[in-house]
């Protein structure tokens, strides 16, 4: 498949709802007010999700403009506490009820929280960023207008897919044997996460490569035994696992949400992501 970098996330889009579906609050004079509501262009284009999955051939989501109702979910000491209030807030502003946010390819997931964004308080971003090289930190302005959506793909034999399930199927380069891959969800995100912070409490070795490929490969020549996976994983040679590591990073659809960076302190230069911290939700 191939990758194509000319969409870009923002008005040029999305479409205004013709009729929209949020729900009608009712004055005391008698008047009422809908909510607006866009459809956000998927990533994925819902390429990448099993059949019977809501967004299964689907290339949008409709989602309703940010109100109140939502800025209440995001300053919420209980949700921020637990990490889940952007999830919250997600789920709330998606339309179709049969669509849950940790079933969202996390490609996916982050169109959403810059369209979430954007509706609410506009495309400009303005945060700090620290240089990498000398840790100089420098004001930065992100024009979210200008992400760009990567639909992901591979080419190349040792490639096939996406199956009806939405999964690869990868050919390792020494092993010769055949692993079938699933993209990330939110689900998985979360997961990867609490393990993370398992071992970080418990000061055990980082083991995050390793995790990431027992929840990505399902299944090993057919085996979709654990253990089976588990041996596979284990005995894997370290070219195999970079290689199914790169091969999926290519496959992913997600946002380019990179920008041309110059510290002015020590001339480093290199492209920085959009930080998600607290002010992307509340600008200055």
């Amino acid at each position: 498949m191939a990758r194509n970098n000319g969409d870009r996330l923002g008005a040029d889009r999305m479409e205004a709802a013709s009729s929209p579906s949020a729900a009608v609050a009712a004055e005391p004079t008698g008047l009422a007010f809908s909510t607006p509501t866009e459809f956000v262009e998927l990533p994925s284009g819902g390429r990448y999700y099993p059949e019977g999955h809501p967004l299964h051939g689907k290339d949008s989501i409709e989602i309703k403009f940010m109100t109140a109702k939502e800025e209440d979910i995001l300053t919420s000491k209980t949700l921020l506490k637990k990490g889940v209030a952007v999830d919250r807030m997600l789920q709330s502003i998606i339309i179709d009820p049969k669509i849950r946010v940790d079933d969202l390819l996390v490609g996916d997931k982050n169109a959403l929280i810059v369209a979430a964004r954007v509706s609410g308080y506009g495309e400009n971003y303005a945060t700090r960023v620290s240089c990498p090289a000398c840790s100089t930190v420098k004001d930065i302005e992100f024009d979210l207008q200008e992400t760009v959506l990567e639909p992901g793909g591979y080419e190349g034999s040792a490639v096939t897919g996406p199956t009806e399930k939405g999964t690869f199927n990868i050919e390792l380069p020494k092993l010769k044997a055949n692993v079938e891959v699933k993209l990330l969800d939110g689900k998985d995100e979360k997961r990867l996460l609490q393990m993370a912070e398992m071992k970080r409490k418990n000061k055990l070795q980082d083991t995050t490569l390793t995790d990431q490929l027992r929840i990505r490969i399902v299944s090993v020549n057919g085996d979709s035994e654990k253990a089976t996976i588990n041996k596979l994983i284990d005995n894997m040679p370290a070219f195999d696992s970079r290689f199914v590591r790169s091969v999926i990073s290519q496959l992913m659809p997600n946002i380019d949400m990179r920008k041309d960076f110059t510290c002015d302190a020590c001339e480093y230069s290199a492209k920085v992501e959009v930080p998600f911290t607290v002010e992307f939700f509340w600008p200055r």
